[in-house]
């Protein structure tokens, strides 16, 4: 029994330690190398203490590499704006940290850095290759490593983590102090994901049952509707733009410059080439080219199709003509096949612009930009070859067809663009574009004669449905007489239907996800009828066919994670209202907007 208690200690102790590491990537951005953030330039201050250029910078490039390297596009204009304000929040929280560790005054001793070096690793060194076995952490390496070091700027680096992060941690621990999950309350939550239940539904739909000659809405009702409902008929501001855009997607020709590229290798492939070098070297799918394109073993039906068809069909190492999916094109070989199963690789050449193309779109981006420097939309579109379009977008819903969501123009639009201007060229993820700026209506509250037909068509379904409501109540009593939903299918308005088994947060047909039918469906006992379940443009009688329990020996066997993981999203909460907290209490001079003012006067292109 002591010996289970000492594991299971040691277990919990080393995922504390793991949790505790992610946290304070996110929330403090610490790193090995110990970078301070002393210098000089103010951005503002916290408490009286100052927020430095670096200390801002280096929250910001932080997030700015996280952010950039998750994504093939480059950062748009709003994205970059979020990471600003992130990054400051970020030097905000940094200093509050501090100044709170100096209030209770939380030290660390030398022998806790050493206990902690031995048990909980810097992240970047849990992720570099020499500290790993078959691509796992191993900590015995690790810890020879440190037996054996003798580089005392490496080990001045760890010991000076080890100073930040241990007290850090001791913060963490009192600041979530209490946080913890019972087995009561993992199981309730386990049951709660994982039980499933079968149902029989009717849907009395207000909409096709009540005609509107049924329901009358008085004048009266519409405007205390109005009066008490005002702030619900805001509406955004909204502008008419006229745009032309250069799509960055790939044309036909680069289409056909993949098919050539994947052609070739398996013209190299035939003559003699190895499949596998072929792969290292050309294919674009990283996660395993490197295996030489194996992708294991594959099972039918779970590829894309056109690569599924293939993989099924091909003879044994044959090499495939190019197979193209929505990734690409593909030259497929089956090393081995059995049942539903088999063993593949494959060579990916992605669809994207050659050089040439891409050379193209740049040389017609420079003259948009510079006609649209000098001439009206209409103009450069003729000039150019390209269609002008008009569109109308608002501040919440700003699409331009062909371009998508638009971001740096969005901006330019309600906030720098007059009327009769032409836009600089923006970029976004799919589209280089150009706006002119027709007009613009600023936002505001809706008329009550602007929002009479759709407040009359709200209250007209809110009478249908309590009309319908009290039909469901006449109709259960029959149902409940009978023992069965079914009673009450005439075969033609009233349609009983049978849905399920599903979660609580499963797709049910007929019901859609997470219908309050659902919900009530299980509190019933199996067999029960219940009702009227009201929802917004609709009412429901159930009846519960089939109650599936949760597996607890499935629950137990996961229980100890699913506590490890609830208790950090629950640590996480709680770090983040503590911090919002302090923020909320602390005074806090924020200069940038006054620096960046500055900064432009003297120089136009610098920036802080």
């Amino acid at each position: 029994m002591m010996r289970q208690m000492r594991e299971n200690t040691k277990w919990i102790m080393l995922a504390t330690a793991v949790a505790f590491v992610a946290l304070m990537v996110f929330e403090w951005g610490m790193d090995i190398t110990g970078r301070s953030s002393v210098g000089l330039g103010e951005l503002g201050r916290v408490n009286g203490v100052p927020i430095t250029s670096e200390l801002y910078q280096n929250a910001y490039r932080r997030l700015y590499d996280q952010i950039a390297s998750g994504q093939k596009d480059p950062l748009t204009s709003a994205q970059i704006k979020q990471i600003e304000e992130a990054a400051w929040t970020d030097a905000v929280n940094q200093i509050l940290i501090q100044q709170e560790l100096a209030r209770r005054g939380i030290k660390v001793s030398d022998d806790e850095i050493r206990q902690a070096a031995q048990i909980a690793p810097p992240p970047e060194l849990m992720q570099d290759p020499y500290f790993q076995t078959d691509g796992r952490f191993d900590i015995q390496k690790y810890r020879d490593f440190l037996a054996r070091s003798a580089d005392q700027t490496f080990l001045l680096q760890l010991e000076g983590y080890y100073r930040e992060v241990i007290p850090r941690s001791k913060l963490l621990r009192q600041v979530t102090a209490g946080v913890y999950f019972s087995d009561g309350e993992l199981w309730d939550l386990f049951r709660e994901e994982r039980e499933q239940v079968r149902l029989r539904f009717l849907a009395l739909n207000p909409e096709l049952r009540i005609l509107d000659a049924q329901v009358q809405v008085s004048d009266q009702e519409i405007r205390e509707y109005y009066r008490r409902r005002r702030d619900d008929f805001q509406v955004p501001a909204r502008a008419q733009v006229k745009f032309v855009f250069l799509t960055k997607l790939p044309l036909k020709e680069d289409t056909a410059a993949a098919r050539e590229k994947a052609s070739e290798l398996r013209r190299r492939i035939l003559a003699g080439a190895d499949f596998a070098e072929v792969a290292r070297t050309s294919s674009a799918d990283q996660a395993t080219a490197a295996a030489g394109g194996d992708l294991g073993t594959v099972r039918r039906g779970e590829m894309v199709p056109a690569f599924d068809s293939v993989t099924f069909s091909i003879r044994l190492n044959e090499i495939s003509p190019p197979v193209e999916t929505p990734f690409g094109y593909h030259l497929i070989q089956v090393l081995r096949r059995w049942e539903d199963s088999a063993q593949v690789r494959h060579i990916l050449v992605p669809i994207q612009r050659t050089e040439d193309s891409e050379i193209r779109l740049l040389e017609l981006v420079d003259s948009l930009e510079a006609l649209g420097a000098k001439k009206k939309l209409d103009e450069v579109g003729a000039l150019l070859g390209l269609p002008v379009q008009s569109q109308e977008i608002t501040e919440v819903f700003p699409f331009l067809p062909g371009v998508g969501m638009i971001s740096d123009g969005l901006d330019w639009v309600f906030k720098e663009g007059l009327p009769g201007e032409v836009s600089p060229v923006f970029e976004d993820p799919t589209a280089y574009y150009m706006l002119e700026l027709m007009s613009v209506t600023p936002g505001g509250t809706q008329s009550l004669e602007a929002a009479r037909p759709t407040i009359e068509q709200v209250l007209r379904l809110q009478k249908k449905v309590a009309l319908a409501r009290e039909e469901a109540a006449r109709l259960l009593e029959r149902a409940r007489e009978a023992g069965t939903l079914e009673v009450l299918d005439n075969g033609n308005d009233l349609r009983v239907l049978e849905a399920g088994p599903g979660t609580r947060s499963s797709f049910f047909a007929g019901l859609g996800i997470e219908n309050p039918a659902v919900g009530a469906a299980f509190g019933l006992d199996e067999g029960k009828i219940g009702g009227p379940v009201v929802t917004e443009n609709n009412v429901y009688l159930i009846q519960t066919l089939e109650r599936i329990p949760a597996d607890s020996t499935e629950w137990e066997a996961q229980k100890e994670e699913q506590r490890v993981r609830l208790t950090f999203l629950a640590q996480q909460r709680r770090l983040e209202q503590w911090l919002e907290g302090l923020r909320e209490v602390a005074d806090i001079q924020d200069r940038r907007a006054q620096l960046s003012q500055a900064s432009r006067r003297s120089d136009p292109l610098s920036s802080f």
